[in-house]
C-alpha cells in the first residue's frame, strides 16, 4: 500500500518522490547553472506537489546529462556554487534531497558523485559510484564504500547509482549495513528497461528492503532516457511506477517500521539473515562460514574468471577513449 502516493501519510511512514527529470544538453558552465536552476525549481515542484513528501530523489546526471564529458570547467565540487544551490532548496523547502553531481578530481579522472542533503542543508551521505558503466563511461571508480545514513522519520538510507543496481553485492552491502530503504539513481536508456525492473525487484526481495529507483527522462537529441520512476516494497511488489514522461514526479509512501518488522519475525525468505546461517533448522545457529570462492579470490586480489583471458572489452576504447595507464590504488583510509 503506497497511501494513495503518499497522500495519506501514516505515523510510520517515508513519503519518497521520484523526479523524472528531462535529459539536458550541458556542454558550458553557463548551462550548468541553468540546470542547475532547473532541479532547484523541481524541488520547489515537488514540495508544491505533495505536502506529505519526506525526500525528493534525482537522477544520475540530473545537473551534466549524458554526454559524459570530463571537462573540469563543468565539473562540480562539494563546495561550489552548484551543491550549495541544492542544499539552500532543501532549505527553503523544508525538504530531504537527493542529487547528482559529476564531481571534480584533481588526481584522475572526475568522480560520478551522489549527495543525501536533510531539509537544514546538512549533507548526510555521500557516495562516489563504485561501478561505472563500462566501457561507456570515464568516471574514477569509486573509493568509499556503500555509506548508510539516517533519514527522515527514523529510517536508514543508503545510495547506489545506476549500473551499481546490476550487481547483487552492492544491494546487499547496504542492507548488511542497515539500510531499510535504498536509492538507485539513473540515467538509463530503453535497452535496459527490463533489466531495470527485475533488478529492482530483485535488489528489495532479496534483502527484506524497500528501493526508489528512478532514471532520467525524454530525449537530448542524440539519448533517449527512458524516466521508470520505481518505488518497490521489501517483498519485491512495485508499489509505484512511472512511465516515460518528462519532470513527472512519482509518489509513494514506504514502511520502514515494516521493513525492520519483517528482518526480526519472517522466517521464510529472510534471505538477508539465512545467508550467513545456512541451514539452521539442521545445525545449531546455522552454518556461518564462507563457501563462496569468488568472495575468497576477490578479497585476496586474484578475482579470476575461467574465461578471463578470452573477454573483448576490457578498456574504453571501443567508446572512444584512450586505455588507461594508472592503476587503481584504493582508498587509504579505507
Amino acid at each position: 500500500m503506497s497511501g494513495l502516493g503518499g497522500l495519506n501519510k501514516s505515523p510510520n511512514g517515508v513519503v519518497i518522490g521520484l523526479v523524472q527529470l528531462q535529459l539536458p544538453v550541458v556542454e558550458t558552465k553557463e548551462q550548468l547553472t541553468a540546470q542547475t536552476q532547473k532541479v532547484v525549481a523541481m524541488v520547489g515542484k515537488a514540495r508544491r506537489n505533495s505536502r506529505t513528501m519526506d525526500l525528493v530523489v534525482f537522477p544520475e546526471y540530473a545537473l551534466h546529462g549524458l554526454s559524459m564529458d570530463t571537462n573540469p570547467d563543468i565539473m562540480c565540487s562539494l563546495d561550489g556554487p552548484e551543491v550549495a544551490a541544492l542544499r539552500q532548496a532543501c532549505i527553503d523547502n523544508d525538504i530531504w534531497g537527493c542529487f547528482s553531481i559529476m564531481e571534480f578530481n584533481p588526481d584522475g579522472n572526475p568522480y560520478n558523485s551522489g549527495l543525501i542533503i536533510d531539509n537544514k542543508g546538512e549533507t548526510q551521505l555521500y557516495y562516489r559510484k563504485m561501478h561505472p558503466w563500462v566501457p561507456v563511461e570515464p568516471w574514477e571508480p569509486g573509493d568509499m564504500g556503500i555509506p548508510v545514513c539516517d533519514g527522515p522519520n527514523g529510517s536508514k538510507l543508503s545510495l547506489i547509482i545506476c549500473h551499481d543496481g546490476m550487481f547483487p553485492e552492492m544491494a546487499r552491502e547496504a542492507a548488511y549495513k542497515g539500510a531499510e530503504i535504498m536509492i538507485r539513481t539513473a540515467g538509463y536508456t530503453a535497452p535496459m528497461r527490463e533489466a531495470w525492473k527485475f533488478t529492482n525487484q530483485s535488489n528489495s526481495f532479496c534483502n527484506l528492503m524497500v528501493t526508489a529507483n528512478v532514471c532520467m527522462c525524454g530525449s537530448d537529441g542524440t539519448f533517449d532516457s527512458m524516466g521508470e520512476g520505481m518505488i518497490v516494497n521489501f517483498d519485491g511488489t512495485i508499489l509505484a511506477h512511472g512511465g516515460a514522461r518528462p519532470d513527472e514526479i512519482i509518489t509513494a509512501e514506504v514502511r520502514p517500521d515494516l521493513v525492520r518488522e519483517a528482518r526480526i519475525e519472517w522466517g521464510v525468505e529472510n534471505n538477508i539473515y539465512q545467508f550467513g546461517h545456512r541451514a539452521y533448522v539442521a545445525v545449531k545457529g546455522g552454518a556461518q562460514d564462507c563457501p563462496y570462492t569468488y568472495m575468497h579470490d576477490l578479497a585476496a586480489g586474484k578475482y579470476r574468471l575461467p574465461w578471463e583471458e578470452d573477454v573483448k572489452v576490457t578498456d574504453g576504447t571501443s567508446c572512444g577513449f584512450e586505455a588507461p595507464v594508472r592503476t587503481f590504488k584504493g582508498n587509504p583510509d579505507g
